[in-house]
């Protein structure tokens, strides 16, 4: 008994601290597994969330197309003046405002889609560095990076560009190199095979208005929620785009319409109702349709993008006392020229965007141009136009079109406020009548 006594107490002792090695062992699981169920919780709400999200994109999309086909059925579209007509499928992505590539129309919007990340993974860096007038196709997605590559290799238009590439040109050179090379063309008619089909009678005077300041208003889907309605209204004149509405959004683009300038889309589609919509009335038009670079008329004629003769014949019958042109392709293709002679990348050799012609057009014509979200401000978004439910990041940094670089040229160009460009999206330029360049 002796023995077991005197064992007794270190017995205890160690049972006791045993018991705090368990409690205290105990206690940091409980905190561990706290510290877990916290995380898988935030966690799935936030994949809730984006889920949420990018379902009702995914309906809304559909939604959208499923009105689309069931309104549309089949449609007949001419594809130049010595063709058949030929019936079309509509086609399963949307179409609108582009030329026919694959490459910028997602099929669907998903939780894991490349088309609806491009603006979250890169987005940002993008907007950033245009506005740092920095910026480079390294810092794209990577399906736009693929995009750029394809069109580069395939070359649709021929493009054989012969010029010099320099990036060291300082902002008074490159106004002065607009100025000087960016004349605006239209079709007059003197030239094959158009004088021979009388397009002389049918071209009006030459496109010559003159405005102290103007406005350039994009289609971006930015421009929603900025409460800049008031302000382009204010200017002598508006130039817009396609068939981008004003009404209902007034408060955000305004309501004035000076010059629309379409793609022949525009035209050759019967869902534009080009022919009845009031979009197209009391104001000037002006149509544009890629041609080869090497400015082969004929060719152009006979195998147009998409047919805008037709539809422009009609129109000048129909109304010969409203303003209406068709752009010259040897002024499309010497603003693309511009836009690679500035940057050493070999960009898209496709057209530059309406939104790039645009602009020049209307430096041909005002003082002063002040342009709304082409460089896009803080409110950049993935939603293309201001107008339809349709997500790509392409249609602000381009695939089909070298809209990056457009973008870039015409940031290292402007005199816009730091101020002005985050918060309004808005960049300004001198007209070509205020731009003093050496004789």
């Amino acid at each position: 008994m002796g023995v077991q006594d005197s064992l007794l107490p270190g017995l205890r002792h160690v049972m006791k601290q045993s018991a705090q090695l368990l409690l205290l062992v105990l206690m940091l699981w409980m905190l561990l597994f706290l510290a877990v169920f916290t995380y898988l919780t935030d966690s799935s709400s936030l994949f809730n969330s984006e889920s949420q999200h990018s379902t009702y994109v995914q309906h809304s999309a559909q939604a959208i197309m499923a009105s689309h086909n069931s309104r549309w059925g089949l449609y007949a579209e001419r594809r130049g003046p010595f063709q058949r007509r030929q019936v079309f499928q509509p086609p399963r992505t949307r179409e609108e405002f582009h030329f026919r590539n694959s490459d910028e129309r997602p099929k669907k919007v998903t939780p894991n889609s490349n088309y609806s990340n491009d603006y979250f993974s890169n987005g940002w860096s993008l907007v950033r560095g245009l506005w740092k007038g920095q910026v480079s196709s390294k810092m794209l997605s990577q399906r736009l990076r693929r995009a750029m590559r394809d069109h580069v290799h395939s070359n649709k238009h021929k493009v054989l560009y012969k010029g010099q590439q320099k990036t060291t040109k300082s902002r008074q050179e490159m106004l002065c190199e607009m100025k000087q090379q960016a004349k605006l063309r239209t079709l007059d008619g003197s030239e094959q095979p158009f004088s021979h089909l009388g397009f002389q009678q049918l071209a009006p005077y030459k496109l010559q208005q003159m405005y102290t300041t103007c406005a350039v208003v994009t289609s971006a889907g930015a421009i929603l929620n900025s409460s800049l309605g008031r302000e382009i209204d204010s200017h002598d004149a508006v130039l817009r785009f396609n068939a981008a509405p004003c009404k209902g959004y007034e408060r955000d683009v305004g309501s004035k319409t000076t010059i629309r300038i379409m793609n022949s889309q525009i035209l050759a589609n019967p869902k534009h109702k080009f022919n009845s919509s009031l979009l197209y009335k009391n104001i000037t038009l002006v149509a544009w349709d890629p041609a080869p670079y090497n400015i082969d008329l004929h060719k152009w004629y006979q195998h147009p993008d998409y047919d805008l003769f037709t539809p422009y014949i009609n129109h000048r019958n129909n109304f010969p006392e409203q303003p209406f042109y068709i752009l010259h392709p040897s002024f499309i293709w010497k603003l693309w020229d511009i836009v690679q002679s500035n940057t050493l990348e070999n960009i898209q050799p496709n057209p530059p965007s309406s939104g790039f012609i645009g602009i020049v057009v209307m430096m041909n014509f005002c003082e002063e141009v002040h342009v709304y979200e082409y460089i896009p401000s803080m409110r950049q978004t993935n939603l293309c136009h201001y107008h339809e439910m349709y997500y790509d990041a392409a249609c602000t940094f381009g695939a089909y079109h070298p809209l990056l670089y457009e973008k870039l040229l015409v940031k290292r160009m402007s005199t816009a406020s730091e101020k002005d460009l985050k918060k309004k999206g808005k960049v300004t330029l001198p007209g070509f009548s205020n731009i003093k360049c050496p004789l």
